[in-house]
């Protein structure tokens, strides 16, 4: 029993010791380092992205962070949340984007206010535009012999019902919506690039650019790699030599993979359509 006990107490030392290295390394300058962070895929939510970029940003020893983008964009909120947290990183340290195949809508808002965006020459990028599907099954129901009764507190309420067609009014209500949204990318992108709101207007029509096209129009810095954005934000901190380059690793047990699948599918499938999104569709 007392054996038990010694080996429980010499566990329970190295945990604290091993903490306190952890919260050491986090708040103490270990050298010059820049900080890369990965955002792929479907943007969905903006905590973990949000949660990462924080702690770089309070790390002294994180001269810079790169952000690898290969997502086609995603939902407006996290992608204005994610913009909205680089906007004020950008006070404290250097960010640079890396575009990887693709960077677009979404993917693109959270890169506009980066202090500089390198792209291949083939990165898919812009589609600076919102979208939103509503499937309508109206005729559908009415071949198979299905009515559906809406009581409804206000004559709009249920604009987005997929058992109905939109109503002229109420195209006009979401077209307005939508217009605003769009506006707010605009805005986003001309303040992020540094540019007058009318320029970014004129190809913020939904096209895509590669990244070489985007260079020509001012929406890209430079033509690169990943590794040429890590040495151009070790050239805007002032870092000599080889910089050492910082990335979190993400360890996923099975349940944590299939609640991302399961969520990935119901905001992709369930709830399509009845969202507003920053997204470059096929």
């Amino acid at each position: 029993m007392k054996k038990i006990l010694i080996f429980f107490a010499v566990i329970f030392v190295c945990i604290v010791i091993l903490s306190l290295m952890l919260t050491f390394t986090r708040t103490v300058p270990l050298g010059e380092k820049i900080a890369l962070v990965r955002i792929t895929g479907v943007i969905l939510d903006s905590t973990e992205v949000i949660e990462e970029l924080k702690e770089y940003a309070n790390n002294n020893s994180i001269k810079a962070i790169v952000l690898r983008i290969d997502s086609p964009g995603g939902a407006v909120a996290p992608s204005q949340e994610i913009y909205e947290e680089i906007v004020k990183i950008k006070a404290k340290k250097k960010v640079v984007v890396s575009m990887g195949t693709v960077a677009a809508s979404g993917g693109y808002y959270i890169a506009a206010p980066a202090d500089k965006i390198v792209a291949n020459a083939g990165t898919l990028t812009g589609s600076i535009g919102v979208i939103m599907e509503l499937p309508n099954i109206s005729g559908l129901m009415r071949k198979i012999g299905v009515e559906t009764q809406v009581i409804k507190s206000g004559a709009h309420k249920d604009i987005a019902s997929i058992f109905k067609s939109l109503k002229p009014e109420e195209k006009q209500i979401l077209q307005d919506v939508l217009d605003d949204v769009h506006n707010q990318f605009i805005t986003a992108v001309s303040e992020g690039r540094n540019k007058k709101f009318e320029e970014i207007k004129k190809v913020a029509d939904g096209r895509i650019f590669t990244g070489r096209m985007a260079k020509e129009l001012g929406l890209v810095d430079e033509l690169g790699n990943l590794q040429d954005a890590i040495r151009l934000a070790s050239d805007l901190t002032g870092i000599k030599g080889e910089p050492q380059v910082v990335e979190k690793k993400e360890e996923f047990s099975f349940v944590d993979i299939l609640k991302s699948e399961l969520s990935g599918k119901l905001m992709e499938n369930v709830f399509h359509g009845v969202s507003l999104k920053y997204l470059m569709t096929p």
